[in-house]
């Protein structure tokens, strides 16, 4: 009787611990993809100097085409590669790729972000592509103040395991030069929902961009727009300008910010001389973080309303 006891209650425990395990969700993913800092090197048979040899060469990716497998410092001729990431990178000559099978969940939402260098002095693009989507990057000698630019891109999946492919499409006359690719990482994201009041556009550009929006307005009448400029409470200092426009009248709007989250309101009045008016705010200077020189900010723009004016 007492065996016969054990052994049911060996069973409960048995069904009851895998019950509770099924119910477990997966983690959901949230880092780097697998050897996506490319700190796992091949095998020194498998390199001949830089490039890899075979398709499988490089653990956890597949590539095609002449990929390098290239570490930070002098290179030869005298050049430098930063790779602020680690101590290794991989290399897309002419229309090579590396890519990368990921299990996810379909109708989830995924961030990608990676780092990509342009390393030659000629036009250089990386392509980035999941099934159904792709985007091709151009990459530019802009640094930011650790060596390396970082991008993101957001896809949504189709099914259970994707394919994650960077590719080189150009052709150069040197075919060891080529985007620097390192540090892939991927995060599943909640799609954002709408909350009032918590958002706001922030003008990084300077002159070299604006922010811009037409209305419907009757001509010869009178209107108010207002709005309000502030900081980001991000570091982002400095005597900041931001200039609005409504069909013929302007506004500049000086602010002077010590990073910690001040902000002003303004409002102006302007005629309307059209059935549409074009409305539209730019920041008038450049600005860097305080703590952090590589990093451009600026002034952030919110509630911004049109309505007409009384008198």
């Amino acid at each position: 009787m007492v065996l016969f006891l054990s052994l049911c209650l060996s069973l409960i425990l048995s069904f009851c611990h895998g019950s509770a395990s099924a119910t477990v969700p997966p983690q959901p993913l949230d880092g780097l993809v697998p050897n996506g800092d490319f700190e796992e090197a091949p095998a020194k048979s498998n390199l001949k100097k830089t490039v890899i040899i075979g398709k499988y060469s490089l653990p956890k990716w597949e590539i095609n085409g002449l990929v390098q497998y290239v570490s930070g410092g002098p290179q030869p001729g005298g050049f430098y590669l930063a790779i602020p990431r680690g101590i290794h990178a991989v290399r897309l000559g002419n229309e090579a790729s590396i890519s990368q099978n990921l299990t996810v969940k379909p109708g989830s939402i995924y961030s990608i972000t990676f780092g990509a260098t342009r390393t030659c002095a000629q036009d250089e693009v990386l392509r980035f592509s999941v099934p159904g989507q792709s985007s091709d990057l151009s990459l530019q000698t802009l640094y930011s103040s650790d060596g390396g630019d970082t991008y993101a891109l957001a896809f949504k999946a189709v099914s259970k395991v994707v394919k994650l492919t960077f590719h080189n499409p150009g052709i150069q006359e040197d075919p060891s030069c080529g985007p620097l690719v390192d540090a892939v990482a991927i995060k599943e994201i909640v799609p954002p929902k709408y909350t009032k009041g918590l958002a706001a556009i922030e003008l990084v550009a300077g002159r070299e961009s604006a922010i811009a929006q037409v209305i419907r307005t009757v001509p010869n009448k009178s209107y108010n727009l207002t709005f309000t400029i502030g900081d980001a409470k991000n570091g982002c200092h400095g005597s900041m300008m931001v200039e609005a426009f409504a069909a013929k009248e302007t506004l500049k709007l000086p602010f002077e910010s010590q990073g910690k989250g001040g902000f002003k309101t303004a409002s102006f009045k302007f005629q309307a001389i059209a059935t549409r008016t074009r409305i539209t705010f730019y920041s008038a200077y450049y600005h860097t973080k305080l703590n952090d020189f590589g990093h451009m900010c600026g002034p952030v723009l919110d509630d911004v309303s049109v309505f007409p004016s009384p008198y």
